[in-house]
């Protein structure tokens, strides 16, 4: 492998195929799934107010979900409404400016706000005017920081930007974009509804350069239908020889019980269980050839790239947008369907406009559910993040941050590790937990050991691979 990779990574395809069952991505943990309706407005109120009452306060990191898209791809499991009525767009900007301002009261003013992400749906259907004005409003509710290290961004539709909107990004403060491709396949376009030329996300990544962004990423997706191993190698090419900071190769989850779009896809036209695992296999050898660092599960990164100097200096995290840099932040997620984590809660807008319109109109924080961490709860979360971020976990140091003895709390996690070490993805000793290489495209295997809502019986959630 390339030396500039470290920690080094092993790909086992049949090591891989062996552990390829479904289980949580922990974006979260507990994961979202254990969110429960009780928790509510006073819930959040009562965690943001005894955040700002720490000595040092925690910055803040925002997140704001824009959920209007033109068309339907049909690989996607966003939240997303499919719009090309104007009016609705006003109609959402005039609520999520209501609950900006309804939240940001909750936080003491001089919390500097040193990340902040759109993300959609396609947030780049605010045209000038739009964005212009929504910065203005976080501006006037929150202490929106400009100059690195802050972290503004904004996920892009190369189909519906021209080089004068990364022009306006620019201007407003961003710094990072990140690029949807999935696969520059024509048959593959066809099949998911996602028509897009090599040279519209080469005209954005250019413009995005030219204007002095600090990071550019592109996602990829692989085991989408139609796909080859020869087509998803022409995309991997194209995509490296357009030079991004970041790529994220994400699975497909073919979950059309749960994605009404996914059921216009013909299941036919998957790639089989050794294609897809051939497919993620080539992303590794092209990135790692190419000098990418590999982050954790599905993000590479160039070594001189925020994500990757994050992870080197202990600073990554996992949050619901993946990694992430900028761990010591309150997330405070607003929009349709946006996820919070302030303090030891974590907490969940509604997902459906008109519950979302319902409750901003009466003067109410638009949440339906949500939960507070307990102490175990927050201990293996802990142990979760250090494992994904870090593929490390030192035991004296832990035990030091939790008052606990490593040994006889996670004794049944232990256990369960053994196994993963007879298979090579984990060294044990007295002293720490070490991932191997071969365990890095297996971390959600390693961190479900950890896990207290997860029996080892029936998984839950996306394959792991």
């Amino acid at each position: 492998m390339n030396a500039q990779l470290a920690p080094q990574t092993v790909f086992d395809p049949e090591l891989i195929a062996r552990y390829d069952v479904a289980g949580p991505r922990y974006t979260s943990y507990p994961p979202a799934t254990r969110f429960v309706p009780t928790f509510g407005e006073e819930d959040f109120v009562a965690a943001a107010l005894e955040s700002n009452s720490h000595p040092i306060p925690n910055p803040l990191s925002l997140y704001l979900h824009v959920p209007f898209c033109l068309a339907p791809c049909y690989y996607c499991g966003c939240n997303r409404v499919i719009n090309r009525d104007p009016r609705k767009v006003e109609r959402y900007l005039e609520q999520l400016q209501k609950e900006i301002a309804l939240t940001a009261r909750l936080f003491d003013r001089d919390r500097r706000v040193v990340q902040l992400h759109f993300g959609g749906g396609t947030p780049n259907l605010l045209d000038a005017r739009q964005l212009a004005s929504l910065m203005a409003t976080l501006d006037r509710h929150f202490l929106l920081q400009r100059t690195w290290p802050a972290e503004i961004g904004m996920e892009l539709d190369p189909r519906s930007v021209d080089p004068g909107y990364v022009r306006l990004l620019a201007a407003l403060g961003f710094n990072r974009i990140s690029v949807g491709v999935q696969d520059f396949d024509p048959a593959v376009q066809q099949a998911v509804n996602r028509l897009q030329s090599r040279e519209q996300t080469e005209n954005v990544i250019a413009a995005a350069r030219a204007h002095g962004m600090r990071s550019v990423s592109v996602d990829l997706i692989y085991g989408l239908p139609r796909q080859t191993l020869e087509g998803f190698g022409r995309t991997l090419d194209e995509v490296v020889a357009m030079a991004p900071d970041r790529i994220a190769i994400y699975g497909y989850a073919h979950l059309p019980q749960r994605f009404r779009a996914q059921r216009l896809i013909d299941a036919n036209e998957l790639p089989t269980p050794a294609t897809r695992l051939a497919l993620l296999d080539l992303a590794v050898q092209r990135l790692d050839a190419a000098g990418y660092r590999y982050i954790g599960m599905d993000h590479f990164a160039r070594p001189e790239d925020d994500l990757a100097v994050a992870q080197r200096q202990q600073r990554l995290q996992r949050n619901f947008q993946g990694y992430s840099t900028h761990a010591d932040c309150d997330l405070v997620g607003l929009g349709v369907s946006a996820i919070s984590h302030v303090g030891t809660t974590f907490s969940q807008n509604a997902a459906d406009l008109r519950s979302y319109y319902a409750a901003l109109d009466e003067g109410r924080l638009p949440l339906v559910r949500g939960l507070a961490l307990n102490d175990d709860d927050f201990i293996r979360n802990d142990a979760i993040q250090q494992l994904m971020c870090h593929g490390r976990l030192d035991f004296v140091a832990f035990e030091q941050r939790h008052g606990i003895r490593f040994a006889p709390y996670f004794a049944a996690a232990l256990r369960r590790l053994q196994q993963l070490e007879a298979d090579g993805l984990v060294e044990l000793d007295e002293r720490r937990i070490l991932v191997t290489p071969r365990g890095r495209f297996l971390l959600r295997i390693i961190a479900m050991c950890f896990d207290a809502y997860h029996d080892g019986t029936v998984p839950t959630g996306s394959r792991v691979i």
